[in-house]
């Protein structure tokens, strides 16, 4: 497959992965009584709103991005602690969602004889590719969105079960913990290691293989 067919197909995968991730966000928040999101118009389909240029531009460099985060108010949730714990996992639930309907589609299309071969890509094939591409992007976003660094979703997942003080306390760090990953991403990129990839690999090849049989 050449390089600009592989883009091709990548760009709208990952810009609608990142897409969904963020409006599951905040929609949930709109649910739980923040109607932030909506009132900024990002409870939209339309990629645009949610792009962050630095976020998309790191994942064609070292494979890991991020969209613009909707803007979510705590302060008018019932249960701040909760409610925000809920609103962050909502994000990774949906990618995961969206992995496990993409993967049945793809098991259906190949019990009906379609294959996933790269040496020569037919119309088939590419389906194919497409839908095992987005079956990966969607595990490795909703994988690398648990770890529990602040700001990630994983923080505050893990935050609705710290109590008040240790919450408030951990939730503070989200600027170093910022800091902390773009310098693991920048040192990533600098010496050619895959610090990320090396602990989302495993549970993402897992899950992929559980999903579809195919492995990294």
């Amino acid at each position: 497959m050449t390089t600009i067919l592989q883009l091709v197909i990548q760009i709208p995968i990952l810009l609608f992965t990142l897409t969904i991730h963020e409006v599951s966000h905040g929609y949930v928040a709109y649910l739980l009584g923040d109607d932030t999101a909506k009132r900024a118009g990002r409870l939209t389909l339309n990629p645009l709103p949610h792009i962050d240029p630095i976020g998309l531009l790191m994942l064609f460099i070292v494979h890991i991005g991020w969209a613009k985060p909707v803007p979510i108010n705590p302060y008018n949730f019932v249960d701040q602690k909760r409610d925000t714990a809920l609103t962050a996992a909502a994000g990774p639930i949906s990618n995961f969602v969206m992995a496990i309907i993409l993967s049945i589609l793809f098991n259906i299309l190949q019990k009906l004889g379609f294959g996933l071969t790269y040496s020569a890509m037919g119309l088939g094939s590419i389906l194919m590719f497409v839908l095992i591409y987005a079956v990966m992007i969607n595990l490795a976003l909703g994988i690398f969105n648990l770890i529990p660094i602040p700001p990630m979703d994983g923080s505050k997942i893990l935050g609705g079960f710290l109590s008040d003080e240790a919450y408030y306390k951990y939730t503070a760090q989200e600027k170093k913990g910022a800091q902390i990953l773009l310098i693991v991403f920048a040192i990533s990129f600098i010496f050619r290691l895959n610090i990320i990839g090396s602990i989302i690999m495993p549970p993402l090849n897992f899950f992929l293989n559980l999903l579809t049989g195919v492995k990294i």
